[in-house]
């Protein structure tokens, strides 16, 4: 929790401009939150910047899960819907840039999530889970986790997961040291 209130201090100011960016962007708030579930399946509302228009459905993202689960989506990997027509020109950019996903040291600090671990899953994913998939809530959700320094783009659902699950299973302070070392090339080189 520390670092992420440390992180926090020194990104207020491109918090902050991204904040306002968003508000003149499109109509609505700067901040999109949502229920999520965390350790052992409780509930949270997870931060993001808004990167869709307002008054945006869930209902595309639900049926392209269900492609990605049934194997129906094959080589797209599991991606942010970056060509979604609910996403804003400036969403396009944050979602790309993971920059969207600043706002969640807040539920760091709250104790909500951690630095590392498996992806925030949306309720409406557990469907598509396989037994084993739910050992991922052994542990808190992360900014980063093994999934998204792994290859995110070229990931299929299941993959992501496997990760998550592996992760888990055997997670220790060298590992997530490793992880969020291996996180800013994950981001700006060819895996994200």
């Amino acid at each position: 929790m520390a670092g992420a209130a440390g992180l926090l201090v020194v990104l207020s100011p491109l918090i902050g401009l991204i904040a306002v960016l968003v508000r003149l962007d499109s109509r609505g708030p700067a901040l999109f939150r949502q229920e999520r579930l965390g350790r052992h399946q409780r509930p949270f509302r997870v931060a993001k910047f808004r990167t869709m228009h307002a008054d945006a459905s869930d209902q595309l993202h639900r049926a392209y899960i269900t492609r990605l689960a049934k194997g129906d989506a094959e080589g797209e990997g599991l991606r942010k819907l970056t060509a979604d027509p609910r996403v804003t020109r400036l969403g396009r950019f944050l979602r790309a840039s993971s920059l969207d996903e600043l706002p969640q040291l807040f539920n760091v600090v709250a104790g909500d999530m951690s630095l590392v671990g498996p992806r925030p899953a949306l309720a409406y994913e557990l469907e598509h889970y396989r037994p084993q998939h739910f050992d991922r809530f052994l542990v808190r959700p992360g900014l980063t986790g093994l999934w998204q320094v792994s290859g995110r783009s070229r990931l299929g659902f299941l993959d992501m997961l496997d990760l998550d699950v592996e992760y888990a299973r055997h997670c220790a302070p060298l590992m997530d040291l490793r992880i969020l070392a291996r996180t800013p090339r994950a981001l700006f080189g060819s895996t994200a």
